[in-house]
């Protein structure tokens, strides 16, 4: 006999076993059920429903930005009857133009870029908000259905004059739109013709 012989018996040990509490299995259901039912909304919204988020529209070079069109002299161009395209650059720390003046009513296509730094463009009261990178440009489409003022700020922590990144978006009844427009042409009229 050797000395393995004479060691202990092993002890019996039960069998593993593992058991769930129904109330932990009652909310592993419930988190499944909401995994499963996310995923869902998210497949509708983007394929069925055609939701997008703001992606970048094309690509510009940010050292050459303000010698080029339309990107030299942005904001507001009315591209057809009812239909706008607003051109605004962000960049430490202003936004220009500082003010985006459109009809009630208007589709306006607001095309936003950087010459600089991150940014960000929201337009308060509205579902406008996008990230602003140099060298790329943001679009997003949105109808002005009421009249009044929306600010629009950056979101984007861009430095020391970051709080002084604001403009505004002023929509405007057609009528008054319509004297607007007549006064900053016959303004400009009378500025080109001395």
């Amino acid at each position: 006999m050797t000395d393995l012989d004479d060691r202990p018996a092993e002890p019996d040990l039960p069998e593993p076993y593992l058991e769930i509490d129904p109330y932990e299995k009652n909310w592993m259901r419930v988190s499944i059920v909401l995994l499963v039912a996310f995923a869902a909304a998210i497949t509708v919204a983007g394929f069925a429903a055609g939701f997008q988020l703001p992606g970048p529209e094309s690509r510009v070079d940010p050292r050459t930005l303000l010698d080029t069109e339309p990107w030299k002299t942005p904001g507001v161009f009315e591209v057809a009857e009812g239909e706008y395209e607003a051109y605004v650059v962000a960049q430490a720390w202003s936004f220009s133009p500082l003010e985006i003046v459109v009809p009630v009513g208007a589709d306006v296509t607001i095309y936003v870029t950087s010459s600089d730094l991150q940014h960000g463009f929201k337009i308060t009261d509205t579902n406008i908000n996008m990230m602003v990178l140099p060298g790329q440009v943001s679009k997003l489409e949105y109808t002005f259905d009421e009249v009044g003022e929306f600010p629009y700020l950056c979101t984007e922590y861009c430095g020391q004059g970051h709080a002084a990144m604001y403009g505004r978006v002023t929509v405007l009844s057609q009528a008054d739109y319509d004297a607007r427009t007549a006064d900053t042409e016959a303004t400009d009229a009378s500025g080109s013709e001395g």
